[in-house]
């Protein structure tokens, strides 16, 4: 039997989150717009090393890789697997994306703080110099905003996300285990499966929930799956790692204040491995054939390369030959786009 999707879920012992009544929600930017991925959208990797050791922890790349962003880009659409993974071509980021990387940066480093001293006071105070440090790393953000007045509508809404968190968790009462943790494991078939995982709790009889923030809002049918796929993904990297099955995996909205919970189990993550295995198939298959064919649908409205696209009258540039390993390509540090 699969796992669970529990809507609200019981706090596993000890780990000592306290999950209160969410605010009225906001209009979305978009289908589980927000961060960019993780986050920067893809494109805007924060240039981490790749993970690597068995136990989930970073060393050495070596072989063939696949991130749950770039299966994530596959199953979307794999023309744009390719112009991300393969022509590796620029995206310009946008402001719901950039948001994103300096929510998940605040709530990154409120957990340095002691427990009494993470408030919100305490993260709205994180705001602005977690943004000057993102412009120091990326010159490019500081042409992000037309004029001052429109900067200070979107720092108000990075406010009004942060406050919104500290109605769905207390974070005095959490103790992370790990944040932004560099995660991988290699299957039996040799292919490395890798990721960034925004936070690991761990109970003290050793059960683990990953968390996940999501600056959007929760997103229609249609976008969950990508959404829990990616959760699944997590879930399997660490069970290959360290032969433990997460018991949850949880999912924090911070466009509309919902959390989702699911509990996976062997059987899930089974079904989630032989999904990924024959995706890297289908990969192989494109590569060796060059054959990248788009995949109309909504999620095109957030395309930055419509204008080289088929289905919108566009040619796309030559392949690139000999492609780029998809290993050697840097993985976004959070999943959060709809594309």
């Amino acid at each position: 039997m699969g796992g669970q999707l529990s809507q609200p879920s019981p706090t596993l012992r000890g780990m000592g989150d306290k999950t209160a009544t969410a605010v009225p929600p906001p209009a979305p930017d978009g289908p589980g717009a927000g961060a960019a991925d993780s986050s920067p959208e893809p494109g805007a990797a924060d240039g981490s090393p790749e993970p690597g050791a068995a136990d989930g922890s970073p060393g050495p790349a070596a072989g063939p890789s696949l991130s749950p962003s770039r299966a994530g880009d596959f199953l979307t659409c794999p023309l744009l697997y390719r112009f991300r993974v393969i022509d590796r071509l620029p995206e310009p980021p946008s402001p719901a994306a950039v948001r994103g990387t300096l929510v998940h940066s605040v709530l990154e480093r409120l957990f340095d703080a002691t427990a009494a001293e993470r408030t919100p006071a305490a993260a709205r105070a994180l705001v602005e110099p977690e943004w000057a440090r993102l412009q120091e790393d990326e010159p490019q953000l500081a042409g992000l905003f037309d004029d001052d007045a429109q900067r200070a509508a979107w720092l108000d809404e990075v406010m009004h996300m942060l406050d919104r968190y500290f109605t769905l968790e207390d974070p005095r009462r959490i103790e992370p285990a790990s944040r932004e943790l560099c995660v991988e494991a290699e299957l039996a078939s040799g292919l490395r499966l890798r990721g960034y995982i925004d936070r690991l709790d761990v109970a003290p009889d050793g059960q683990m929930r990953i968390v996940d923030y999501k600056t959007g809002g929760s997103p229609p049918e249609e976008f969950e799956a990508r959404a829990l796929f990616q959760m699944r993904f997590y879930a399997l990297i660490l069970w290959r790692a360290r032969g433990q099955v997460p018991k949850l995996l949880q999912l924090i909205y911070l466009g509309n204040g919902e959390i989702v919970r699911y509990e996976p189990d062997e059987a899930d993550l089974l079904a989630t491995e032989r999904k990924i295995e024959a995706l890297w198939v289908a990969i192989e298959r494109a590569m060796l054939n060059r054959d990248w064919r788009p995949r109309p649908g909504r999620i095109c409205d957030w395309c930055a390369h419509q204008a080289i696209c088929p289905a919108f009258g566009g040619t796309p540039p030559p392949v690139p030959d000999p492609p780029v390993r998809p290993d050697e390509v840097p993985d976004p540090r959070d999943g959060d786009s709809p594309v």
